[in-house]
This record gives structure tokens, C-alpha cells and sequence, in this order.
């Protein structure tokens, strides 16, 4: 039976780990409210992040909290000076119950912000065994000492500050590329901005900056309303052929008569209704990109012309037996199970394989929920613009409705929901009898439903998920990290019903 303590404790760990997997926008926020609840459930008067620059082999006090805390700020300790080196160097968690006759104790800082440390805890916050900082708590205000059970809670506040740091960090390098790539599409050339916070999806702009550099055929897949065509624009802006035309072809949008002239145009006379000349997508998008949109729902035999393009680089207009040839990139996105489609000889094998060259997969909303809060924000602006109406956001409850939602329409669906909601809301906080969401999970924080079980399970899936991603979901290290048996870790995958996003 968990005392009272612990369930508080337990459900600060799941509130803290809810922050990290939704929200990296300030880091040092996140590490003053981990470190504020450290030092209050483990009863401590003062305490310290700090973080260890492997350049200067320094550490840095980011946070810290107590009486003395703005002054402590000021100073910085050499790996293995002070206690907190001492515990950076070695890598090892410490309890000291005499601070000021351990050798370790470096008195200068004491002396200078006069303050007297008499017992200490200092834990590693370590990423794949490798410390990156260290979390200190200082006198103990309920008792004489630290206890062993402090130290332990103690070191899962710091794996959680880690983990924190890391995602920051990632994050914040992903934003400031795509911020710089943002910067270049205030243009007319009518491309979406991208907004990605999750790690998922900032791991598939990786790829793509790879992706890019190359002039392979490229297949997006994903649900409808992920948002392939996004993605393929930013492979075509981190090409080399960014400079040139990306023209855009929606597949399923023409009957097979027209989308043969929309993609390769015809000469005057070829059919009724032919009064003119027609310059095709492909001849438009000569030295650029082409994305076709919905490949799966090409007609037959203009696929046989589609390989022709991809195999030769020509083709000819309809009623012309003059071939052209050009020389484009094709992009290609479906929704469909396209494997099936080959099965069933509704898709051409080959061309099926010359377009999956290098595929990608796009995750739908549901697995990267980090996503959403930033996308709602983005939307809202966008429709706020629009409507001339003004608010102040979302609230806490509407907010965990669109968290605990599903998502059957991906980002398109909740684009689609927050204008409804703007354009409904009398209030000045867009509400969650406004989003006109019923299908969603409950969520863990709604009052009546966060009970010790449920907390528990939402506490055990985030922690598992993300030790699966950081060891690129391989079961048998993350069972090793986990100090776990691998068959219990499938075990509690299925259990638990935790997807690889990238399968």
C-alpha cells in the first residue's frame, strides 16, 4: 500500500513527465518546476541544478532554489570540485550527513553567500550512463538527515530532468533550422509553414535533410490529413532544387482524360474541348519537384506512362508524337495500403517499386500528441486573424480534451476543429464544450478519473515509450536500461498498447 507521500510524490512524476512529452518551450522552466518539487517532497531547504559543459569540463548552477539561491547562481565548480563535482566526476549518487567536515565540501562558496550546509544529497542526471549535470539538495528541514528513500526519489527526479534537457536540446536545434527555413517561405510561392515539436517528427526532418541531397523518387505514406504534402515540400526545399518550380498534382481530384492532360498536357484538336495548346505539370515543373498526391488512385495506364517519365525523362502530349524530355524530381504521397493495391493489380509492381525508392513515413497526430498543443496555437492565431476576433487561449479542460482525442483526421481534423471553436466561442478562453469533441479518451487529469491505477499506467507508458526511443526501439537495450527482463518489457508493450511509430 503506497502512503499517502508517495501517491503525491507518484503523481508529481506523471505531471512532470506529462510536461516533458508536450511542452520543451522553456527549459528552465521545466527544470525550476522539477526542482521545485524535488526539494519539496524530499523536504529540503535549498537546492541546485547543475549542469556540466563538457567543453570547459565546468559546472553551471542553471537552477536553484532556497534563501541564498539568486547568489549561488554566480559561481561555477571544476569537475570533481565541491561535492556536486565530486558526484559529476564519479558519475555516483551521495548522501552526506556531515557536510562540513567532509573533505569533498568546497567551504568558498559557503563562505561567500554565508550559509552553512550540514547535510547533502547530490544525484547525477545521467543520459545513457553519461552525466550531464547534477541535482543537490541541501538540509534536510524535518529531521536530522537524508534517508536512503530521499536519494532514491531524488535520483528519478534527475532522470527526469535529463530527460528534459536532451528533448530541449534536440528540440531547440530542430526549431532553430526550421525557423531559418521559415524565414525563407515568407514568399509567394505558396508554401505551408511546418510546426513540429514532437521528437518523432523532428527525427523525419533528419531524414529529410538527408533525403534531400539526393534526386530519388521519394513515396510519403500516412492517414489522410497527417500532412504528406508539408513534407514533401520541405524535401523539396532542402534540395537542391529548392530555386525551381514545385508543382502539385492531386491524383484522385480528375477523371483519367483530365489528369492525362493536367500531367502532361495535349496539343490543340487532340479531343473535343482541346482549343489550344496545353503545357502539362511535368513541362512546368522541368529542373523542380513534382508531387502527385493520392498516387494510389492513378488510373492503370496512366501509370505506364508514369514509369516511362521516371525510366526516360520523356513523354509526349496527348495527340503529339513529339516527345519532350525533362528532367523533374517526383514526389509521391498516398493514404492507401499500396503493397495491397499491387497484390490486388491495381497498382503497377514496377512502378510501385521505382516510386518507394526511399519511403516515408508520416505518424498520424494520435502517436505525436506533443504536437498539438503548437499546432492549435498556430491555428487559432491564423484564425483569430481571420475572424477579427481576439482570445487568450485554451483552457486547461479543453486542452486535455484535444490531448486525449483521437484524431481519426489527423491534423487536417483539428485545423477544421479550432476554427469551428473560434468562430463559436463567446469567451475569452476557447472552451471544451466549444471543440465539440465526444469520441476522445478520457483524460487522466479530469476530475473523477485520476485515480492511483490510471496514474500509474499513464506514468508507465510514457516512461516506457521514451526509453524505447532513445534506444531506437531495440527491446532487447531498452530491457537492459530498464534493468527489466525482455520478455516482461514485450509483455508490458503489449499491455500497455505502446506503438513503434515508425513501423
Amino acid at each position: 500500500m503506497l502512503s499517502q507521500i508517495d501517491v503525491q510524490k507518484f503523481n508529481t512524476l506523471i505531471e512532470i513527465n506529462t510536461l516533458i512529452n508536450s511542452n520543451y518551450g522553456d527549459l528552465r522552466v521545466l527544470l525550476t518546476h522539477i526542482l521545485e518539487s524535488a526539494t519539496r517532497l524530499c523536504d529540503g531547504d535549498a537546492s541546485s541544478i547543475l549542469l556540466f559543459d563538457k567543453e570547459t569540463q565546468t559546472l553551471y548552477f542553471e537552477v536553484a532554489l532556497g534563501a541564498k539561491g539568486t547568489e549561488v547562481q554566480r559561481f561555477t565548480l571544476k569537475a570533481g570540485e565541491g561535492i556536486a563535482g565530486w558526484v559529476a566526476q564519479h558519475n555516483k549518487s551521495v548522501i552526506v550527513n556531515d557536510v562540513v567536515n567532509d573533505d569533498r565540501h568546497f567551504l568558498h562558496i559557503a563562505q561567500q553567500i554565508d550559509y552553512t550546509s550540514k547535510t547533502m544529497m547530490a544525484v547525477p542526471m545521467r543520459v545513457k550512463d553519461e552525466c550531464i549535470g547534477v541535482i543537490e539538495l541541501i538540509n534536510k528541514k524535518h529531521g536530522p538527515y537524508f534517508e536512503q528513500e530521499d536519494l532514491e526519489w531524488l535520483e528519478i527526479f534527475a532522470n527526469q530532468a535529463a530527460l528534459a534537457v536532451v528533448n530541449a536540446r534536440s528540440v531547440e536545434k530542430a526549431q532553430n533550422e526550421i525557423q531559418l527555413l521559415q524565414a525563407q517561405l515568407q514568399t509567394d510561392k505558396g508554401y505551408h509553414i511546418l510546426i513540429a515539436k514532437s521528437q518523432i517528427i523532428l527525427e523525419k526532418l533528419d531524414i529529410i535533410n538527408r533525403i534531400g541531397q539526393t534526386d530519388s523518387s521519394v513515396l510519403i505514406l500516412g492517414e489522410s490529413g497527417v500532412g504528406k504534402e508539408l513534407f514533401a515540400e520541405q524535401i523539396h526545399l532542402r534540395s537542391k532544387r529548392r530555386d525551381q518550380p514545385f508543382i502539385r498534382v492531386n491524383c484522385a481530384a480528375l477523371p483519367e482524360g483530365l489528369l492525362e492532360s493536367e500531367l502532361f498536357g495535349h496539343v490543340k484538336g487532340a479531343f473535343t474541348g482541346a482549343v489550344s495548346d496545353r503545357q502539362g505539370r511535368f513541362d512546368l515543373a522541368d529542373r523542380g519537384t513534382i508531387f502527385l498526391d493520392e498516387i494510389g488512385d492513378m488510373p492503370l495506364p496512366l501509370q505506364a506512362k508514369l514509369l516511362r517519365v521516371i525510366q526516360e525523362k520523356t513523354f509526349e502530349k496527348i495527340g503529339s508524337d513529339t516527345s519532350i524530355t525533362v528532367n523533374v524530381r517526383i514526389l509521391a504521397a498516398t493514404n492507401k495500403n499500396i503493397e495491397a493495391l499491387v497484390e490486388q493489380g491495381n497498382f503497377r509492381s514496377d512502378l510501385y517499386y521505382r516510386l518507394n525508392v526511399l519511403p516515408l513515413y508520416i505518424p498520424p497526430l494520435r502517436q505525436r500528441t506533443e504536437d498539438i498543443p503548437e499546432l492549435a496555437g498556430f491555428f487559432l492565431k491564423q484564425c483569430m486573424a481571420e475572424t477579427k476576433k481576439q482570445f487568450s487561449g485554451f483552457s486547461n479542460e479543453a486542452m486535455d480534451m484535444m490531448l486525449s482525442y483521437s484524431w481519426p483526421g489527423n491534423v487536417r481534423e483539428l485545423e477544421n476543429c479550432v476554427e469551428r471553436a473560434c468562430v463559436i466561442s463567446k469567451n475569452k478562453w476557447i472552451g471544451k464544450e466549444d471543440l465539440f469533441l465526444d469520441k476522445g479518451i478520457p483524460s487522466v487529469t479530469e476530475g473523477g478519473s485520476r485515480d492511483l491505477k490510471t496514474a500509474i499506467t499513464t506514468f508507465k507508458t510514457h516512461f516506457i515509450q521514451k526509453a524505447l526511443t532513445e534506444h531506437n526501439w531495440n527491446q532487447t537495450e531498452t530491457a537492459k536500461a530498464l534493468d527489466i527482463q525482455r520478455t516482461y518489457l514485450s509483455k508490458l508493450i503489449k499491455e500497455l498498447v505502446i506503438i513503434n511509430p515508425k513501423e
